[in-house]
């Protein structure tokens, strides 16, 4: 079979290596847009499950992986003048850079060619090959030129957020909330080495505009923001890329779905099919199982259409639950002044339930209250569980399309 791998990330590189383990007489290329080495991010963070799956799919790279990441333990939140931690899963961190390296390293032992700084656009025919795999991202080029068959729909959150690293190594997964005249402002951070951290920095537009975020250079916008996290930072700097222009990379997230994710021999894989909110560190994850799924249909069904059929359907209904649960969990920040007011324990205690579909709906001291209570009492804890899928089918269906 010959395949070609459009976009050189996760998705494409991983899929590559399932492929070339199956039957290395495959004929597999990667292309990537960008020079060898070079990519855009800090950290990625993933959790115990995709360890295993990746040990189970293919162990050099996750020993590899786990060689080369750092793992922590709960949550820790900080929020007026407070500090508050809770026990957790255990959660991995690990370059991004190094990610793509291990997997690059590991494609090419197999046999795979890769084409670096070689774009392969939507303007053009399609490389000539039994399999084209669009996994060239949210902006897909491939995707693109044939948006109306995919039916691919594009959703602009509310709120502004910046990317950025910090010489500060977190212990856990670290969140921190600041009041300022203008509004809150929070960032997430978690570690992916043993001198740095991922730290994403959130906040409304109005908050933004008020801080003169949006108007701000690069450089002084990553002091006001050393500033205004000064306590959880302990003296340590923000690192970032600044654009072209010379300011903060801020962005608003863009959710992205698609009704199909094949046309012909043209099959979408990671954030070209799907994206996710950053806020439940799922992206990386969601893209590795992609591969895995669709390396799976291709060995399992013959007949590439059945195989392309299978493979939308599989990752459809599991991505179901977690683009739920990314959505609840985008609204909890946006809303966040509703749980602001609560003390500390308790504010962090709801932060870990912002995947509910019921919590937007009760007031938050009653749900609080509810579900420390849940936790007592086992048929409390039953209707509950049973309760938020019913709830989130009621509102999925009154969503507008």
């Amino acid at each position: 079979m010959k395949v070609v791998c459009v976009g050189g990330g996760p998705a494409g590189l991983y899929l590559s290596i399932l492929l070339k383990r199956q039957d290395p007489g495959h004929d597999i290329t990667v292309h990537e847009r960008n020079p060898a080495g070079s990519t855009y991010g800090w950290g990625v963070t993933y959790w115990g499950g995709l360890l295993e799956k990746l040990y189970a799919y293919d162990p050099p790279t996750a020993q590899a992986v786990s060689g080369d990441s750092v793992r922590w333990n709960g949550g820790t939140a900080h929020i007026h003048g407070t500090t508050t931690t809770r026990p957790g899963d255990e959660g991995f961190g690990i370059g991004r850079h190094r990610l793509l390296d291990i997997l690059t390293r590991r494609a090419e032992e197999l046999g795979v060619r890769l084409e670096f700084a070689h774009e392969v656009d939507g303007a053009g025919d399609l490389p000539d090959a039994d399999l084209v795999v669009a996994g060239d991202g949210v902006h897909s080029t491939l995707r693109d030129r044939h948006s109306h068959h995919f039916g691919t729909k594009d959703t602009a959150g509310r709120n502004k957020y910046v990317w950025l690293g910090t010489t500060k190594a977190f212990d856990t997964f670290t969140f921190a909330f600041t009041e300022t005249p203008h509004g809150w402002i929070w960032c997430y951070a978690y570690p992916y080495g043993h001198d740095r951290s991922t730290c994403v920095v959130e906040c409304s537009p109005r908050t933004w505009q008020a801080l003169d975020l949006d108007r701000m250079g690069h450089d002084a916008c990553l002091a006001r923001l050393q500033d205004l996290f000064a306590e959880p930072l302990d003296g340590h700097r923000l690192i970032g890329q600044p654009q072209k222009d010379g300011r903060a990379p801020w962005l608003s997230f863009r959710t992205l779905t698609n009704r199909t994710w094949f046309r012909d021999n043209l099959v979408l894989i990671g954030d070209a099919a799907h994206t996710t909110h950053y806020s439940i560190g799922a992206g990386t994850t969601l893209a590795l199982e992609d591969a895995m799924a669709l390396a799976d249909s291709l060995r399992a069904t013959p007949v590439l259409h059945h195989a392309l059929t299978r493979y939308e359907r599989e990752r459809t209904t599991a991505l179901l639950p977690l683009q739920s649960a990314a959505r609840y969990s985008a609204q909890w920040y946006e809303n966040l002044p509703r749980y602001a007011r609560l003390a500390p324990p308790q504010m962090f205690a709801l932060l870990g339930q912002r995947h509910s579909p019921l919590l937007p709906h009760v007031p938050p001291q009653l749900y609080y209250r509810i579900d420390q209570a849940a936790h007592r009492l086992e048929p409390l804890r039953r209707f509950k569980r049973w309760l938020g899928p019913r709830v989130a089918r009621t509102l999925e269906a009154a969503r507008p399309r």
